[in-house]
């Protein structure tokens, strides 16, 4: 089971960069782990810190300024190679939603398969968020998964975005595909009876 989405109302941590790629997310170098833990602290390891290790602090993570459960990201976010380790970088570091105007198919199916909403916005609303943050780095937005809307809370826009049913369910009720198969276990057992 993963904690589970349904209104969340935070501030936003804004990356205004467009084509971040998985090796940006989490580089190649920290892939031989075979479990989950830690990845959070390498998440933009080489834009967080330099080569001795020190914190970078023109980057927007080393920043006190900004933080919250939401990521803003630029045009094409999660492009390049598959690894399903950049979905476990970001929701290790904390984040639960990354909003965008664009993710890769693969980065998106791997963070709703780990408990992270990739949410697509329009390029206007998108930068309508980051005017907001620019302005005040306390504004905040509301995600409402069940009705499938964004608020930007400074401006008052909402915008409707689209999700596949199946992974809505998921996020909602905190499951990934093991637990949804094992939640219709009744179900799928009654399905089987009924087929003999």
């Amino acid at each position: 089971m993963k904690e589970k989405i349904n209104i969340i109302t935070s501030t936003c941590v804004p990356l205004p960069l467009e084509n971040v790629d998985t090796d940006q997310i989490i580089p190649a170098r920290f892939l031989k782990a075979t479990t989950r833990e830690g990845f959070g602290d390498n998440l933009f390891r080489d834009w967080r810190y330099d080569k001795k290790g020190n914190p970078n602090p023109d980057f927007v993570l080393n920043q006190d300024t900004y933080k919250g459960q939401i990521l803003v990201a630029g045009k094409n976010f999660g492009s390049g190679s598959s690894r399903e380790h950049a979905a476990w970088a970001i929701a290790g570091y904390g984040f639960r939603i990354v909003v965008s105007s664009f993710f890769a198919d693969i980065f998106k199916n791997n963070s709703m398969n780990n408990g992270v909403l990739p949410l697509v916005v329009t390029p206007e609303f998108l930068s309508g968020i980051f005017a907001s943050v620019e302005a005040d780095p306390a504004t905040t937005l509301t995600v409402d998964l069940p009705n499938q809307t964004i608020t930007n809370n400074a401006t008052g826009t909402t915008e409707s975005f689209e999700i596949n049913p199946y992974k809505k369910d998921c996020l909602v009720n905190g499951l990934d595909d093991i637990d949804y198969l094992l939640a219709n276990k009744d179900k799928i057992e009654k399905y089987e009876l009924e087929r003999r």
